[in-house]
Parts: structure tokens; C-alpha cells; sequence
């Protein structure tokens, strides 16, 4: 069903399962029967941030896509690039506290499971060095960042190692 999401722009899983509900193509794609029950939209966030979180799956999955793409022939190797981007993230500088160490974070209001999660990722020695001028409390991973010509926003960098010839990513 997130493949169909992705390829379709359907963002919102409330809204992905509504979709596949209703439509009988993506039912067929996703081997659901018109009598078959389509799963609840908090599954996804449920797996997500239980089942695969500690899991390699999604890595496993990706290496396995890349090793067939390579075993079709369309990763060449000799050609490859890096495309570096910003994306916007979902998350408002109003909903934010200042990243420095005056913040008290175990203020109950202020520790969200995404900010408990992103300081328990983070060392004691790297937790001075990573942490932004500007945290937001619904998306800790996201940096305030302005896009030249343009205002800024809350928005993550990527960067990934392209093969030129037919644009399959290598890695993240």
C-alpha cells in the first residue's frame, strides 16, 4: 500500500487506506480481495515505529532492489554522482524550543517520543555539537534551514550516490 501512496502522492495514511478501500486497483495490487478488510491507517505508524524501527529490514530491502538493478544491468558502475537536496519537512518554527542547554527537557511538555528518541540517539559528547539553535518538538531531525531566494523552513538534507546512466540510487 506505500508503494502505491508513493507513486500516487497519497501523503496521509488515513487517506492511503481510504484510497485503496475504494479503489479496485490498488485492492489488486496490494492482493486484496473485494471481501478482504483493508488495514487500519495506524498500522503503519505502529510498524514503523515498533516492529522495523530496531529491524534491518528496510536496509535489507534496499541492497536486495539495488543487487537486482544491478543484476539487470542497470547499474553500470562507471559513472556516479551525488545528489544532495533539501526536503521539507513537516514541522513549524512555532512548534519549536531553542536547542541550546538551557532547556530543561524533561519538562513533560517538551519530551515528545520523537525529541526522547532523538536525545537517546545521540551521545553525551555529540549532544553539544548536534543539537540546532532551534529544535521543533514534532520533528527533531528536521533543521531550520533557508533555501537560497527563498524563506526558510524547517527541511532535512539528503544526499545520495546516484549511477548516471540509468539513475538508480547506490546508496544514502
Amino acid at each position: 500500500m506505500l508503494i502505491v501512496g508513493y507513486c500516487y502522492g497519497i501523503r496521509s495514511e488515513r487517506r492511503l487506506c481510504e484510497e485503496a478501500h475504494l479503489n479496485l486497483a490498488y485492492r489488486w495490487f496490494c492482493r486484496l480481495s473485494l471481501e478482504d478488510e483493508v488495514p487500519n491507517h495506524s498500522t503503519f505508524s505502529k510498524n514503523r515505529h515498533g516492529r522495523f524501527r530496531d529491524s534491518d529490514l528496510f536496509r535489507w530491502l534496499f541492497n536486495e532492489v539495488l543487487r537486482r538493478c544491478m543484476a539487470a544491468g542497470l547499474v553500470k558502475g562507471e559513472g556516479f554522482a551525488v545528489d544532495a537536496s533539501i526536503i521539507k519537512a513537516d514541522a513549524s518554527r512555532q512548534r519549536g524550543v531553542p536547542g541550546d542547554e538551557q532547556v530543561n527537557w524533561s519538562d513533560p511538555a517538551l519530551s515528545t517520543r520523537a525529541v526522547r528518541e532523538y536525545l537517546e540517539a545521540l551521545d553525551e559528547e555529540a549532544l553539544a555539537e548536534t543539537l540546532p539553535t532551534r529544535l521543533s518538538l514534532t520533528d527533531p531531525q528536521a533543521r531550520w534551514t533557508a533555501a537560497p531566494g527563498g524563506p526558510a523552513f524547517c527541511a532535512y538534507s539528503t544526499n545520495y550516490l546516484i549511477d548516471t546512466e540509468h539513475g538508480v540510487i547506490m546508496d544514502e
